[in-house]
């Protein structure tokens, strides 16, 4: 199981974590549209449509390479959008996506500071298609593996503090370092939790998920927190 690193020994995780936000170079720009398509040119026996949506923000590596990561960027307080992705592959592929829900500090909290300050809630969901055929190679689901890496505020009380100062009082937080190589297609996920699916009235999903034609074996997942677990790394593996 995950080991929290306590707020302590924050500083020593810091370049690890950092180091999840550069994974990517595509990072073509937003121009408002709640969906963004792209082609990724390779080699691959196969050519796959990624569709994707997350609140807040992704970035996603193929067998252990950076893929691609959302185009509007992790600090915009709304990213509510779509990502339509074409790539190569060969099966079996091992598909890692880093997700954060937003949050204005590691307090955990958006809009600090206003009569809206609140804890946010993430969710994302994903499915993987055949272009040639349409047919679904794998989607979101609770078979996925995520471990969460953010976590806070650790006492909901926060939300409702004056002046919230992460790492004090009610608005303490947790944090682990990524584990080494978790991206790669060999890395033993077997310790992490299982992700939770949750349904849209749950989640809420906005501007771009209804832009996509969903296979009905996505589903909506997180951890079990939708609210408190902000930074989640997550696996899945499509075979044959």
């Amino acid at each position: 199981m995950r080991k929290l690193i306590q707020v302590a020994a924050l500083l020593a995780a810091a370049p690890a974590m950092a180091a999840l936000l550069s994974g990517c170079n595509d990072k073509p720009e937003n121009d408002g549209k709640v969906l963004n398509e792209r082609v990724i040119e390779g080699e691959g026996d196969i050519k796959v449509i990624g569709e994707i949506w997350v609140d807040n923000w992704f970035s996603l590596a193929l067998n252990g390479e950076p893929l691609i990561e959302d185009s509007v960027a992790y600090n915009t307080e709304r990213s509510f959008n779509a990502e339509r992705v074409t790539f190569p592959a060969t099966l079996p592929m091992t598909l890692a996506f880093e997700v954060r829900d937003f949050k204005e500090n590691d307090t955990g909290l958006e809009y600090v500071g206003t009569d809206r300050q609140q804890m946010g809630d993430g969710g994302m969901i994903a499915q993987f298609r055949d272009a040639a055929t349409g047919n679904t190679l794998g989607a979101t689901d609770k078979t996925m593996r995520c471990l969460v890496v953010h976590r806070a505020p650790l006492d909901r009380a926060c939300a409702d503090e004056k002046d919230p100062v992460a790492g004090q009082g009610v608005c303490n937080f947790s944090e682990t370092a990524p584990p080494e190589n978790w991206t790669a297609s060999d890395f033993d996920d077997s310790s992490w939790p299982m992700a939770v699916e949750h349904s849209a009235a749950e989640v809420s999903p906005k501007d771009g998920y209804d832009e996509i034609s969903w296979d009905e074996s996505a589903k909506l997942v997180w951890s079990e927190d939708l609210v408190q677990d902000n930074t989640l790394l997550c696996r899945m593996t499509i075979s044959d």
